[in-house]
């Protein structure tokens, strides 16, 4: 109803922002227009879209989509390629292009009152730091539930949702594939083991961009120059994420 006030749940495909759409339609439906939107990028593993469908008919809504219209494939790829850069301290092109700017695009078409996005217990940090930095009005459904990245998994799980499968290769979240804010060599060598593919796309562009994607012992190098055998810290230790922002590079 229009005289409602809205709240825009920002849906990326995670198990974290599913549970928290599921949390903000049972509490806030009865006086809210909730509206649940996913920025879609073409760069994502396919099974993401089988769990926004599994996730749509779950939370009984339309999950619907913010798109820019200047970059309408919605990949990363053609944006690195045209801005002649992938990653650095203005940091990465993309999250600008196909997050940041489809959320502006989307919020000042339907003027949403609040914002809700999947940070659970565990990153109050960066939700505070998007509350200082982007918008004030944010509620914090997964962090006043006391709801870990795990617990959110569990609850899909035990409504029958699949999670998607890229977890199930060892991903720590559900976003792009050969995520260049990365520096680290044991995400990248596990790309290369789990999505050859992609791998070899990121290196062939990085090299002809010239972009040092990878960081070993304290040094930025090709991605075509990095070895199977160098490892840095585990995948699990790693907390990076992106969402409707990005985070700063990731070392380890």
């Amino acid at each position: 109803m229009a005289d409602r006030p809205m709240i825009a749940v920002w849906f990326s495909c995670g198990a974290a922002s599913a549970v928290a759409a599921k949390l903000t339609i049972e509490r806030y439906s009865a006086t809210h227009d909730i509206r649940v939107v996913n920025n879609p990028i073409a760069n994502e593993d396919p099974d993401n879209l089988r769990f926004a469908r599994d996730v749509a008919a779950w939370l009984g809504v339309e999950v619907e989509q913010a798109i820019n219209p200047k970059w309408p494939t919605c990949d990363c790829v053609d944006v690195w390629e045209k801005e002649r850069y992938m990653v650095g301290v203005a940091g990465a092109p993309c999250t600008r292009a196909l997050k940041k700017r489809a959320r502006q695009a989307w919020e000042l078409l339907h003027k949403p009152d609040f914002h809700v996005l999947g940070f659970t217990v565990e990153e109050q940090r960066r939700h505070d730091r998007f509350v200082q930095t982007e918008r004030e009005n944010v509620l914090p459904v997964l962090i006043d539930a006391g709801l870990t990245k795990p617990d959110c998994a569990a609850r899909l799980m035990a409504d029958g949702i699949a999670l998607p499968a890229i977890y199930l290769r060892g991903y720590p979240n559900a976003n792009c594939i050969g995520w260049v804010k990365s520096q680290s060599p044991t995400y990248w060598n596990h790309v290369r083991k789990h999505d050859p593919s992609v791998f070899a796309q990121r290196a062939e562009q990085s090299r002809r961009i010239g972009v040092r994607l990878v960081k070993v012992k304290g040094e930025r190098i090709f991605l075509d120059e990095l070895k199977t055998s160098d490892k840095g810290g585990s995948l699990k230790s790693m907390k990076f994420d992106c969402g409707i922002f990005c985070e700063e590079p990731i070392n380890g």
